[in-house]
């Protein structure tokens, strides 16, 4: 058993909500992305490079439906889209912080 083991299953339904919410390749990135303020979508299809144009759509999708990004059209032509984190969006900011900073130790070690 883990050190991390849980003692009770109400956590592990905690825990696995949130992956189910903010996990995948992609969704963190993009809410890293959006923690400096609003993005359009082009400036985030630069930032998120490797992923392809479907899944970056789909990603934003499921972050707008989950209340953690919000989607602004713009009455222009072009059409210009704005995203940004939600108020409930801006609670992950602790976690993504903790992600890149572990991230950052590991990368050198």
């Amino acid at each position: 058993m883990s050190v991390l083991s849980l003692e009770n299953e109400e956590e592990t339904c905690s825990v696995e909500m949130t992956v189910g919410v903010i996990g995948g390749k992609w969704k963190p990135v993009i809410l890293f992305h959006l923690m400096s303020g609003e993005k359009r979508y082009s400036e985030l299809r630069r930032l998120v490079a490797k992923a392809s144009d479907r899944m970056l759509t789909r990603s934003l999708r499921e972050l707008e439906q989950d209340n953690l990004l919000s989607r602004h059209v713009f009455a222009e032509v072009p059409v210009r889209v704005e995203y940004k984190l939600t108020k409930d969006g801006k609670t992950l900011l602790p976690i993504l912080e903790a992600m890149s900073a572990w991230g950052s130790k590991r990368n050198i070690n």
